[in-house]
């Protein structure tokens, strides 16, 4: 059985310049972070899956109560990485033009003659924050999740790209669901990780209240451009892996469908629906960048597990009996996590 360190002979090596890039990529991830807490309080482990969607062309949902410093540690982002960086406040008016933009009739000053010029929205950023995504109807959902697919807007029959690189990182607010619109899984599975902001420690509480009361401002040096962001993401997608890793996170992603022989008796009790093979897809993925923030230049089941939850907590939808007996995604990860770790330690004995 082959080693889950090691890439398989089939794996592209790495050139010499991919190496190069990749060790500023490491370095470039330890400025962001010195960088970034100048600013944002704790919240490491947020920020390092920010940074591994970014890395790996994808998109992000939050989810935290008010006051987590959502908004705050997204534009310090896109100011760290000094890319282009637009908000947009979700609300039940919004529409689609409003965030994609609309033609307008323009009259030329000099000839008289009228003619329709495109009106760019905000979605034309570099980093788009969509705040609040469920607090609008799903025609306005649609609209941003098609920008985020096709990396496109369409308006009066005409296309128009939008500028790379493109991220869009969303926020929900899990507690005040009155009024709101949930995203439908289908459109969910569009964003590769789900990620949970909790609350400071107690330590770091503090700090935020000692920095946010003073009048001390933070100034920030951009780390990144986007023209290095897009050659990394093409490094990243070269990261080689290992057949057995692959087989890893399908394993994972398998255990998850009650009703296939992978899954466990756990899942087909807890869960209505497992995950599809996008979620594979951004495991792997998510895999690739995390090795390369970490100093390696191959992928192991260890960087599948780190982004496991992230990329599976959304995908998943528990059943009656799971709500009944407080089972959140989570705590069935934590079980596919054990149950498909102690297979492989059974295989590798065999």
């Amino acid at each position: 059985m082959a080693d889950d360190n090691t890439p398989d002979s089939k794996s592209k090596s790495m050139t010499e310049d991919d190496i190069a890039a990749v060790e500023h990529l490491q370095k470039a991830y330890r400025s962001i972070r010195d960088e970034m807490g100048k600013v944002i309080v704790g919240q490491e482990e947020v920020l390092e899956q920010l940074l591994i969607c970014i890395f790996s062309r994808g998109h992000c949902l939050l989810i935290g109560v008010p006051g987590l410093a959502k908004t705050l540690m997204i534009s310090t982002l896109a100011r760290t990485l000094s890319l282009s960086f637009s908000r947009i406040q979700f609300t039940p008016d919004l529409m689609p033009s409003d965030i994609t933009g609309t033609e307008v009739i323009q009259e030329d000053k000099t000839s008289g003659e009228r003619r329709f010029q495109f009106l760019r929205g905000p979605i034309f950023a570099s980093i788009v924050l969509a705040d609040e995504i469920n607090r609008t109807p799903p025609k306005t959902q649609a609209a941003l999740l098609e920008a985020m697919q096709e990396h496109q807007v369409t308006a009066g029959g005409k296309r128009h790209a939008l500028e790379e690189p493109f991220f869009v990182l969303a926020t929900q607010n899990p507690i005040e669901q009155e009024g709101t619109y949930p995203l439908p899984e289908a459109q969910l599975d569009r964003f590769m990780f789900n990620v949970l902001v909790d609350y400071p420690s107690e330590t770091e509480e503090l700090e935020i209240m000692r920095r946010t009361t003073s009048a001390e401002k933070k100034e920030l040096a951009p780390i990144l451009k986007g023209e290095e962001i897009n050659r990394l993401q093409e490094i990243v997608r070269r990261v080689p892996i290992s057949d057995h890793v692959t087989r890893y996170a399908m394993r994972l992603t398998r255990a998850t469908r009650l009703r296939t022989d992978e899954a466990p008796d756990f899942v087909k009790e807890w869960l209505s629906w497992g995950a599809g093979p996008r979620a594979c897809q951004y495991l792997i993925l998510g895999g690739k960048a995390r090795a390369l923030l970490h100093g390696r230049h191959h992928v192991s089941t260890e960087d599948i597990d780190k982004v496991a939850h992230p990329v599976l907590r959304h995908r998943l939808i528990t059943n009656f009996n799971a709500e009944a007996e407080g089972i959140t995604t989570d705590k069935i990860i934590d079980r596919l996590l054990e149950y498909v770790g102690a297979g492989e330690v059974a295989g590798a004995k065999a």
